[in-house]
């Protein structure tokens, strides 16, 4: 019997590092980048409706609910599967909006896996990552469910297993407009390709970051910050910075010396997607 009310996370990622390679004929760039989950989480809560209304049961401040991706996730897999059966959703958002901690993407990722089980529909993985990129280039990694190598325009993983790992990620405000950042015509956009054995033995950077550096001088004010303690970058086209450190301890004995005025976590890397199970292979 399949349940009518689910409760699910949605975990946050850092891009370990993000290159730019190329940019196709469509405009699309070429990336190569390693995803890492972190236990910073939105929760997301749904309950059945056999009536097929989708609705966003709470306000979320910036995201109209026509414009919010778990809506149109839900839509979209309804229309997919011509499915009758409809969700009233709810959205607990700690995920920073415009970070570059893949939140927006998460929540669709975590509703799409959701409502696979909630409506029994039994798509493979497959699928629903194909599902999952028509929303955005960051959710299929989500459905995929495993820390990733990813190439093309971040759709082409691989599973990469990375060790245990806790990051002082900080919360820059401002709001970084990925589309600028894209734009720019200062953007390195011929890194040269690596190959996923490589990773280890390669300098690794973030190539949007000096753009958003020169844009956004609080990005660059906290990273500086930060790479007093490890080596820092930003994660996606930012704004949020992270550092990696080896134990909890370390990690929170820097977050303690941060100044007053910047905002920040120490989150936990994760082995794989709490959700890594509800969707079959």
């Amino acid at each position: 019997m399949c349940p009518t009310t689910l409760t699910c996370p949605a975990p946050a990622k850092l891009n370990l590092f993000l290159h730019v390679t190329g940019r196709r004929s469509d405009g699309y760039h070429l990336l190569q980048t390693l995803f890492r989950f972190i236990d910073l989480s939105d929760t997301l809560h749904f309950t059945l409706r056999d009536d097929g209304v989708i609705r966003r049961i709470n306000e979320i401040e910036g995201v109209p609910q026509e414009h919010d991706l778990c809506v149109r996730a839900a839509f979209l897999l309804q229309q997919e599967c011509g499915c009758t059966q409809g969700v009233d959703i709810t959205i607990e958002k700690r995920i920073p909006l415009g970070g570059g901690l893949g939140g927006g993407s998460s929540d669709a990722a975590t509703t799409l896996l959701a409502l696979n089980r909630l409506w029994n529909l039994g798509l493979l993985r497959e699928r629903l990552m194909q599902i999952g990129l028509t929303l955005g280039a960051d959710v299929p990694v989500f459905v995929f469910g495993e820390n990733a190598f990813a190439e093309g325009v971040g759709e082409q993983l691989q599973a990469y297993p990375l060790p245990d790992a806790w990051y002082v990620v900080l919360f820059p405000p401002v709001h970084v407009a990925t589309a600028q950042i894209f734009a720019h015509p200062e953007l390195t956009r011929d890194t040269i390709s690596l190959r996923i054995r490589d990773l280890s033995l390669r300098e690794l950077k973030n190539d949007l970051q000096p753009v958003v550096c020169n844009l956004y001088p609080e990005v660059a004010r906290h990273l500086s910050w930060l790479n007093q303690f490890a080596d820092a970058r930003m994660t996606g086209s930012g704004a949020c910075v992270f550092a990696g450190f080896a134990s909890a301890e370390q990690a929170q004995a820097v977050l303690k010396q941060l100044p007053q005025d910047m905002r920040g976590i120490v989150a936990r890397g994760l082995p794989c997607h709490p959700l890594r199970d509800f969707a079959a292979d």
